[in-house]
């Protein structure tokens, strides 16, 4: 599974009456593929995955290998309790996805979480881990997790630079894959690039990809003039790392409704915030 560039992580729409909108997902995937993402990474933590039922997961999984054609990889979430993962899993595979990212499991630590990690990688789908939560990982772990077959990753939600660093040191020579997974990532990437971590997931891809693709290649007024008070914005209610995501997709002109419980929509005036803050991103284009 070849990974490069800005990674997309789309939102799950929801209609009026609360269901999975299929015909918006596929809209707003199309709409993120066509500016040449690294890969799509459906039904994952911005895809409300923990919100999903198996039914929806399925679906959503489907709607992104359709609508992507095998023009990027497509890499499915899957986690929660084993029999929930597994599930998830073999509808990823069977409908044709190219990986799976393996969302943290409730409680899930040390000997039991290698055992379940095995499991879902039996599955038959290349795996990246991702660290958060109650997922912390010394370097030796995750040298444990490599040897499993299938186990090709790791996103890095923990944000500790100390433990990352000596993690990519362990690991060099071997073929594996790291990438950024923090919310809002950008903010942060100059010290993973400096560790040699150069992948990282972008939330705000899925509603303003102009921008995100401008600090890829290197804008120096994004870092200070939007992503800095994006994500003090981010940082004042729970939960705004999914639902300002929407909601920013929302203000670019496609309705994907709003978050599901329990996370909560931004209130107006941090909606008039945002919708302020995307207009000057574009501006500093």
């Amino acid at each position: 599974m070849n990974l490069d560039g800005v990674l997309f992580f789309p939102v799950t729409p929801f209609d009026p009456d609360g269901r999975l909108a299929a015909g918006v997902l596929a809209e707003h995937i199309a709409a993120g593929v066509a500016h040449g993402p690294g890969g799509v990474f459906v039904a994952c933590g911005t895809g409300e995955f923990g919100a999903l039922a198996e039914g929806e997961h399925r679906q959503a999984v489907q709607v992104a290998i359709e609508t992507v054609r095998g023009r990027v990889p497509v890499v499915a979430g899957a986690g929660g309790p084993l029999g929930a993962a597994l599930a998830q899993a073999r509808a990823a595979r069977e409908a044709g996805a190219d990986g799976l990212l393996l969302m943290p499991p409730y409680l899930g630590v040390r000997g039991g979480y290698f055992a379940y990690v095995r499991a879902v990688a039996a599955v038959g789908l290349p795996v990246i881990v991702y660290a958060r939560d109650a997922v912390v990982l010394e370097p030796d772990e995750v040298l444990a997790l490599a040897d499993i077959p299938g186990v090709v990753g790791l996103k890095d939600g923990i944000g500790d630079i100390d433990r990352i660093q000596r993690i990519v040191l362990a690991m060099a020579g071997r073929p594996f894959t790291f990438f950024n997974g923090l919310p809002t990532a950008e903010l942060t990437m100059p010290a993973y690039r400096a560790l040699g971590v150069t992948l990282y997931s972008s939330a705000v891809y899925a509603f303003a990809p102009e921008i995100a693709l401008a600090y890829y290649h290197g804008n120096p007024h994004l870092l200070t003039g939007f992503y800095e008070p994006l994500v003090r914005l981010r940082g004042r209610v729970p939960g705004y790392a999914v639902a300002l995501v929407k909601a920013g997709v929302r203000l670019r002109g496609l309705d994907v409704g709003p978050v599901r419980p329990p996370l909560t929509d931004l209130t107006p005036e941090h909606l008039a915030e945002l919708d302020a803050l995307i207009k000057t991103g574009l501006d500093l284009l």
